[in-house]
């Protein structure tokens, strides 16, 4: 009764909302546990229909650069709801950590490459910082 009634109160105050089923690029690591204090980057990625296999392809070969720092915490694609859309969780102690992880990254040989052949792919791309809750597995 009481979640029903919270329910009813929500809903008074959604503008919107949408979902999505997912699924996870089997090239990248499955989502564990870890310790923090990290902060989070969810990169979304919304793709050109037809892309997807292209997408994965060169990131299956490109995530091997983002690995040194365990940063690399997730990939997962859209299944069910809007198609078409990437996202990427990143792990870094903190916003410096996240500039200077980046930055090296365009030092290695083959990364700029990469970058080269999956920018095309996108129609548009968001980053968002988070800050995990005490609850949370990820810290």
């Amino acid at each position: 009764q009481e979640y029903l009634e919270f329910r009813k109160e929500r809903s008074g105050m959604l503008l919107s909302r949408r979902n999505q089923l997912l699924l996870e690029f089997s090239f990248w690591n499955e989502p564990r546990p870890r310790q923090g204090p990290n902060i989070y980057e969810l990169r979304t990625y919304k793709l050109k229909p037809g892309t997807m296999i292209e997408w994965g392809n060169n990131w299956a070969r490109a995530i091997k650069y983002r690995q040194e720092n365990q940063e690399a915490v997730g990939g997962f694609f859209s299944q069910i709801g809007e198609l078409y859309v990437v996202h990427h969780l990143w792990a870094y102690r903190d916003l410096q950590s996240r500039e200077e992880t980046r930055n090296a990254a365009w030092r290695k040989r083959g990364w700029d490459e990469n970058v080269y052949y999956t920018v095309p792919l996108i129609r548009t791309m968001e980053s968002r910082i988070m800050i995990p809750l005490k609850i949370s597995p990820l810290q």
